[in-house]
């Protein structure tokens, strides 16, 4: 086999067999294959796109460059979820305890963020002693006992994925439908769930701007989890402005508590609960999406599920009495309005402009050197659709410095305020589940 005739086939839109896409991935993962060839490889699927099989067996075969998660000692069913990504969204913090307090297992594989706010562990270690370093075997065994555990992401998983991404965003090459659904669904499925959830924004705030282009990248994902043997179905929900209110680690932190006792923003809540009916419902945990509905709403009003973030907070180390004193978190020095200048109604909020306000206060990495501030942060008092007053909060800034001149800047730009009154945007647009 030669690279460069599976180039002028791919170049010529014909499908390439599961002998073929192997012999590229090993390829290119042990060095055999040079970057110039691969990058003409990347921009051939680019322009032709990839068959449903062609997609499966890109992702398994990436799957297959590094190490896999066994979580086969886990009892049940293993339901990750994956969000495509936003500003402000909470929504693992909330989600993981929330199906673990119903009983099903979630053994959560976690990163850290580049962006405006940490990821799912930097927000985790706003809680004082909370670890992720711990090893599979205790993970199997707190999942075994909580239902619920994180870890943080193995350094061999996916070695072919990491190369051919770091390739792509050098080449034109990052919007590629097959190459960013094999990217995800090869991670999510070394990681050894049995079924996934994926939240696919869409909208200004989230990766793919445009309804439709979100719907293409739902399909191509749920094609290659079902494809491959994992139950997959997708959510497509709303990122034209921050879901919830909070963008800050412990900010955040705060949000999910309130979110676990039933009194969190509508639109996180309600997608909290959207998402997680469907992880029951894959977990074989209901008999429907109703009957898995009902089930979170009881546990959240019960207080079980809060119980259950406790529990697994202390399991990993964490300080579980922040639950009933958020305050005892990393807490800011200042804090500053953003007031409306006008009367109206909130027509916009450009969710990335937000994101950006948060990260000049610190709470996200430009780099991954970069030290995050846990404490700081932005919190919306206004959402889409809410009437305000001249004069009245728009928002919050939460910072360590006095000098916010430019966050509050980029703060004041992210809001548009009309005269007209705006509905409020549709939350979830779609469910894919084929």
């Amino acid at each position: 086999m030669r690279m460069v005739d599976l180039i002028q086939k791919k170049r010529d839109g014909k499908a390439l067999t599961k002998e073929e896409i192997r012999f590229i991935i090993e390829g290119y993962t042990d060095g055999e294959i040079p970057e110039y060839q691969m990058s003409a490889f990347a921009m051939a699927i680019f322009f032709q796109d990839m068959t449903q099989e062609e997609r499966a067996e890109l992702t398994m075969a990436m799957v297959d460059s590094g190490d896999k998660i066994d979580l086969s000692a886990i009892e049940g069913i293993k339901v990750d979820k994956h969000s495509t990504g936003g500003v402000g969204d909470t929504t693992t913090l909330v989600l993981a305890p929330l199906v673990a307090a119903v009983g099903v297992p979630v053994a959560k594989m976690s990163g850290r963020g580049l962006g405006h706010t940490g990821g799912t562990i930097d927000k985790l270690e706003a809680v004082e002693g909370f670890h992720v370093e711990i090893d599979n075997n205790e993970f199997i065994d707190l999942v075994n006992k909580n239902k619920v555990a994180v870890i943080g992401q193995s350094g061999n998983l996916t070695p072919a994925d990491k190369k051919l991404y770091g390739l792509r965003d050098v080449t034109g090459t990052v919007n590629s439908i097959p190459l960013i659904a094999s990217s995800i669904m090869s991670k999510k499925i070394a990681a050894g769930a049995d079924a996934i959830v994926l939240d696919v924004k869409t909208g200004a705030g989230a990766f793919m701007k445009e309804l439709e282009d979100s719907k293409a990248l739902a399909k191509a994902m749920v094609g290659i989890g079902n494809n491959v043997g994992r139950k997959t179905m997708a959510v497509i929900s709303d990122m034209s402005q921050p879901l919830g209110f909070a963008i800050g680690n412990a900010l955040e932190v705060k949000e999910a508590i309130d979110t676990l006792q039933g009194q969190g923003p509508d639109d996180l809540q309600e997608l909290c609960l959207t998402l997680g009916s469907h992880m029951v419902l894959l977990a074989e945990k209901a008999a429907s999406l109703e009957d898995a509905r009902k089930q979170l709403e009881d546990v959240m009003k019960s207080g079980k599920a809060l119980e259950t973030f406790k529990t697994f907070l202390a399991a990993q180390g964490g300080n579980a009495a922040v639950v009933d004193n958020p305050e005892m978190m990393p807490q800011a020095k200042y804090t500053f309005e953003l007031e409306a200048k006008e009367d109206g109604y909130v027509s916009e909020i450009i969710a990335d402009e937000v994101g950006t306000a948060a990260m000049i206060l610190g709470a996200g990495r430009a780099t991954k050197e970069s030290v995050i501030d846990l404490a700081v942060g932005v919190m919306l008092r206004k959402k889409i659709g809410d009437e305000v007053k001249k004069g009245e909060s728009l928002a919050t800034l939460y910072s360590n410095t006095e000098d916010v001149a430019d966050a509050i800047e980029k703060l004041g730009n992210s809001f548009k305020v009309s005269s007209e009154k705006v509905e409020a945007p549709t939350l979830v647009y779609d469910v894919i589940t084929e």
